[in-house]
C-alpha cells in the first residue's frame, strides 16, 4: 500500500469521477454505491449537476504543478469548509472524514479527494497522477504500484496496447 486506505479509496474514486459521464441520477447512484460514499444522498438532478460540475474543477488535478495542486486542494477544503476528524463507520478502521454527512455530496467528495491530495503533496508523489498513454484516450488514472509503472487507465486501455503490440510484432515477421 502506498498510501492509506482511505487515500488511495478516494485517490480511485477520484480518477473514476474524472472519467466517466454520469448521465442521470442511477449512474450517481451506483458510483456513490461502487467507492461506499457514506451521508447524505438525494438522488436529484441538483446533486448530479453538483458532481458534474466538480468532475471538471477535479480534471486539471492530474496536470497542474505542485504549486497549482497545492492551490487547488486549499479552495477545495475552504469551500468544503474542512475540518477533519477521526470516524469509524460499518467495517471501515479509524479514517479521516473531513465534512459532515449531512453535507452535499459534491462538497463531501471534493473534500475528500483533497485531503487525499494532502498526503499525494506531502509524500512527493504528484508524478502517481497520470494520463492513460493510449492514444486518443486522455483518462486520467492514479499509479498505485510500487514501481511506479501503470501506464494505462481502466478502460481496457493496457489490453488494447497489448494487441496492437502483438499485432505490429507478428506483422513484422510476417514481413521479414
Amino acid at each position: 500500500m502506498v498510501f492509506a486506505h482511505d487515500t488511495e479509496c478516494a485517490l480511485a474514486s477520484a480518477a473514476e469521477l474524472v472519467n466517466t459521464d454520469l448521465p442521470d441520477p442511477a449512474a450517481l447512484a451506483d458510483f456513490i454505491t461502487t467507492w461506499r460514499f457514506t451521508g447524505r444522498h438525494e438522488g436529484s438532478e441538483a446533486e448530479l449537476r453538483g458532481v458534474r460540475a466538480l468532475r471538471s474543477r477535479l480534471r486539471p488535478l492530474w496536470g497542474l504543478d505542485e504549486a497549482g495542486v497545492v492551490e487547488l486542494v486549499n479552495t477545495l477544503l475552504r469551500e468544503g469548509r474542512a475540518l477533519p476528524q477521526l470516524v469509524r463507520h460499518d467495517e471501515w478502521p479509524y479514517h479521516l472524514h473531513a465534512t459532515p454527512s449531512e453535507a452535499p455530496l459534491a462538497d463531501r467528495i471534493a473534500v475528500e479527494v483533497a485531503m487525499a491530495m494532502v498526503d499525494v503533496v506531502r509524500e512527493g508523489e504528484l508524478r502517481r497522477l497520470r494520463v492513460c498513454e493510449f492514444p486518443d484516450c486522455g483518462n486520467v488514472l492514479i499509479d498505485l504500484s510500487k514501481n511506479r509503472s501503470r501506464r494505462f487507465c481502466d478502460a481496457g486501455c493496457g489490453n488494447r496496447a497489448a494487441v496492437n503490440a502483438y499485432r505490429a510484432r507478428r506483422a513484422a515477421r510476417s514481413d521479414a
